[in-house]
């Protein structure tokens, strides 16, 4: 099991009390070191994306647009709820190379599963537009790279984020080689269509009400189904954790239990199916700092078959 990350991520700053905030980060690394998880898992750098990698899911247009944003100080307003600082798009670049940087040590057989943890988020990025603390789409830019590698051919995204992955659905929704599930409260941000008429996009919409039961349904219902048709040669989850019960973006009330028992059925469906090489997992939300470092230090786990 690896992890990547770099410094960089905890200095894309928000305005004070933001949740989407460097603390986030931090939060994850003290509980990974509380839980001893430190001693039998590597670590590495995150490398930039490259502009190859970004101009492969996002417009050109749209990327000019970014560079020309940072202030030179401070904090200032790009769109709606979305702020830069001037090292964002430094972070940014770090987050959206991660995810190449973990196909690669995947499908070289250095490991089964990686773990991205770094910031800012991706999976609300569309093509030409940022949305919700995103600004490049690091798991489509993760899933993009390993369509390019030669013999992979299909590849799946696992979304259980509270909100809905509308980025990644709308990047690949003409791209039948990519299989998009995804889990969320529904109705909720970012009001998305949600069932758009293609075979290879499979979202379970969660009631606020829902809990670990009904999540675990949906994932037992929709997606191993899916996944088992679709026989995907390399995973990507869209690690989400601000469906936690403690968490106030959400009404959903999931558990750290919830997230071990995803992260661990997905890795036995890796292991089951010797077609598929592993598994990178980056982060997307979670905002309440203690949940957030519990549930990760989970999904490691059950990853890693700890």
């Amino acid at each position: 099991m690896i992890i990547i990350s770099h410094p960089s991520c905890l200095e894309h700053l928000s305005p004070e009390g933001h949740p989407e905030c460097p603390e986030r980060i931090e939060a994850i690394r003290n509980q990974l070191i509380a839980s001893g998880l430190e001693f039998v898992i590597s670590e590495r750098d995150a490398q930039p994306a490259t502009d190859a990698q970004l101009h492969a899911v996002h417009d050109k247009e749209y990327l000019t647009s970014l560079e020309g944003m940072p202030p030179s100080r401070g904090v200032r307003t790009f769109a709606d709820d979305i702020w830069m600082s001037p090292h964002t798009l430094t972070a940014a670049r770090h987050a959206a190379g991660a995810g190449p940087q973990a196909v690669d040590l995947v499908l070289q057989g250095t490991t089964k599963a990686v773990f991205c943890n770094v910031r800012p988020p991706g999976h609300h990025a569309e093509r030409a537009r940022a949305m919700g603390f995103c600004f490049y789409n690091n798991i489509a830019i993760a899933a993009r790279y390993a369509l390019d590698q030669a013999g992979i051919n299909r590849v799946a995204i696992l979304d259980f984020d509270v909100h809905h992955g509308n980025g990644t659905q709308d990047i690949f929704l003409d791209e039948p080689r990519v299989l998009f599930c995804s889990t969320f409260q529904h109705p909720f941000y970012p009001h998305t269509d949600t069932q758009p008429d293609r075979p290879y996009i499979v979202n379970a919409p969660l009631a606020a009400t829902a809990k670990g039961t009904e999540f675990r349904r949906a994932v037992e219902q929709a997606w191993l189904p899916a996944l088992e048709n679709f026989a995907p040669q390399i995973l990507f989850i869209s690690a989400g954790f601000d469906a936690h019960l403690l968490d106030d973006m959400s009404s959903v009330s999931l558990v750290e239990q919830d997230y071990q028992w995803v992260s661990a059925t997905l890795r036995d469906y890796v292991d089951t199916h010797p077609d598929c090489k592993g598994i990178v997992s980056m982060l997307e939300g979670g905002y309440d700092l203690p949940a957030l470092g519990r549930s990760v230090v989970a999904h490691i786990k059950g990853l890693a078959k700890l």
